[in-house]
């Protein structure tokens, strides 16, 4: 199997575990309160990543406070909000719908771009952009006919990946690079100490919790966490980075086929409607790039 080969392989693989994050944290969601199942994670996945940055003997470089607070807001919207609120968002809306939505991170990242940092967006982008909020409006429109309860889960996983789009932009303001392993690291270990205390706060103990529900944050942290970061770094290293970004679509297709397969989720029409539309987008946006 040749370089470029093995890379897609590994960038593939990456993405379908993250996708299959949304039907983990769908179980997770029918037992856990969110920051307790957030703090949980953390805990399970910074052993690996501090093992992982001594093996490899990656350094940290200095750091301003600019930059600290920086990774500071970085690990509160990307770490801690994305998971509570991805969590929060499906315990009241379906995973297929939760998959779709994961699926507009790149049109959602781009639409900040213009919005906060005043970039001059394409045709393309613009085009993009309008496609994916009409599949998300088609997919909602149809979760909303069965259920009136699954607007404001639709919105919470929309907040969710809008935090991951802050957390994209903020890495974009760093001054100082930092590795994708010590960053990763770093990410895991303040989003730990940010959502602890509330995690506290919601007493899990007092509860009982499923083993099911257990087992599918343990999952989330070693799997996707963990394993996710090192096939996605192992496979851009092989591939250009256009070519990488085309990948990001493979995530909401593996997200909605694992909810139908694995939780049983029936698909409608509109939502498959709305899916073609998403994963259209992005193959637009990544091409335009």
């Amino acid at each position: 199997m040749n370089r470029t080969l093995q890379g897609y392989c590994c960038l593939a693989a990456a993405m379908a575990l993250v996708g299959s994050t949304v039907v983990a944290s769908k179980i997770i969601a029918a037992g856990l309160p969110p920051f307790s199942a957030t703090a949980l994670r953390f805990a399970l996945a910074l052993p690996c990543f501090a093992v992982l940055w001594k093996l490899t003997g990656a350094r940290l470089p200095r750091l301003a406070w600019r930059d600290w607070l920086l990774l500071a807001a970085q690990a509160i919207a990307g770490s801690v909000g994305y998971t509570t609120l991805l969590i929060a968002g499906l315990q009241r809306t379906s995973a297929v719908d939760g998959g779709v939505i994961l699926g507009t991170l790149p049109l959602v990242s781009a639409g900040i771009a213009i919005a906060l940092l005043g970039e001059r967006p394409g045709k393309a982008t613009l085009l993009a952009i309008a496609v994916a909020a009409g599949g998300v409006w088609l997919m909602t429109r149809s979760g909303v006919a069965q259920d009136g309860g699954t607007l404001p889960g639709n919105a919470l996983v929309l907040g969710a990946v809008l935090c991951e789009g802050l957390f994209i932009l903020l890495h974009k303001r760093l001054r100082a690079p930092v590795p994708p392993l010590a960053l990763s690291t770093l990410m895991v270990a303040i989003g730990l100490a940010v959502c602890l205390p509330a995690a506290l706060a919601e007493a899990p103990w007092t509860r009982p919790v499923p083993v099911d529900a257990l087992l599918a944050v343990a999952y989330y942290a070693l799997a996707p966490t963990v394993g996710g970061f090192v096939l996605w770094y192992a496979g851009a290293e092989r591939v250009s980075g256009s070519d990488a970004a085309l990948f990001t679509a493979i995530a909401p297709v593996s997200a909605v086929l694992l909810a139908a397969l694995l939780l049983g989720e029936a698909l409608s029409v509109s939502q498959l409607t709305g899916m073609a539309c998403v994963l259209g987008a992005v193959l637009v946006l990544a091409r335009a790039r």
